[in-house]
């Protein structure tokens, strides 16, 4: 009589040990993936840093390749959890073709400010910061990024703001220019965080300094938005 397949996971209190395994083998896996790039992270190296060995990576993910998906897809999906309120929101007023410009403005507001808690609040910020950067410079698990679908909805989002504030094409390079300008006043505290938090003699971003941030890139934001025409 033919043996019935292996389950991917074990059974009953097995799942929850295999699902903490998976999840032990991503945690440390996106932080050499982001330490030594793709190519640099063994999969013996990952395997011991989540504290199991590799045959279990082989079991849960396929191999590298396929353990290195499941980490972006990590990432990604909780990008999406976090910006999804925002996100939303900004949706809904571009639907309507007689929303308020203080409610456009608002909108715009609202996914600045998420995009201030993803980059310094989520304990996940370091790691997938330097994960995203390997994968930028060509050090990933291709030469190009992983084609992210919600990237495509939060810039849609935001171009759709910027075209009806000022009036252009959302497509209009000058549209894209001001999104990106717009919102890259977060990018010091992304790329550079050390020498930001040392600049201002801050231990790091939380509570009135995380306020204030956010305070300092609205009213920015709005001189910016007052100078589109």
């Amino acid at each position: 009589m033919p043996r019935p397949p292996r389950p991917r996971h074990p059974a009953e209190g097995g799942y929850a040990r295999g699902e903490e395994t998976r999840r032990r083998l991503i945690e440390a896996a996106i932080r050499l993936f982001g330490e030594r790039g793709y190519d640099g992270a063994s999969t013996r190296d990952i395997a011991l840093q989540a504290e199991t060995n590799a045959p279990a990576l082989q079991y849960y993910f396929d191999g590298k390749e396929g353990l290195y998906r499941a980490c972006a897809e990590h990432l990604a999906a909780g990008a999406e959890a976090h910006f999804m309120p925002a996100l939303e929101a900004a949706e809904a007023l571009l639907a309507d073709p007689v929303a308020r410009r203080a409610a456009l403005v608002e909108a715009f507001m609202g996914l600045q400010d998420a995009i201030a808690d993803h980059l310094l609040v989520n304990a996940e910020a370091p790691h997938r910061r330097l994960f995203i950067a390997q994968e930028q410079a060509g050090h990933g698990m291709s030469r190009e990024p992983i084609e992210r679908p919600f990237k495509r909805r939060m810039t849609a989002a935001g171009a759709g703001i910027v075209a009806r504030l000022s009036g252009r094409d959302a497509s209009d390079p000058l549209t894209l220019l001001r999104l990106m300008t717009a919102q890259g006043q977060l990018t010091i505290f992304h790329i550079v965080p050390q020498t930001a938090l040392q600049t201002l003699g801050w231990p790091r971003v939380d509570g009135e300094k995380l306020a204030l941030l956010k305070a300092t890139v609205r009213a920015q934001t709005r001189a910016l938005i007052d100078s589109w025409d």
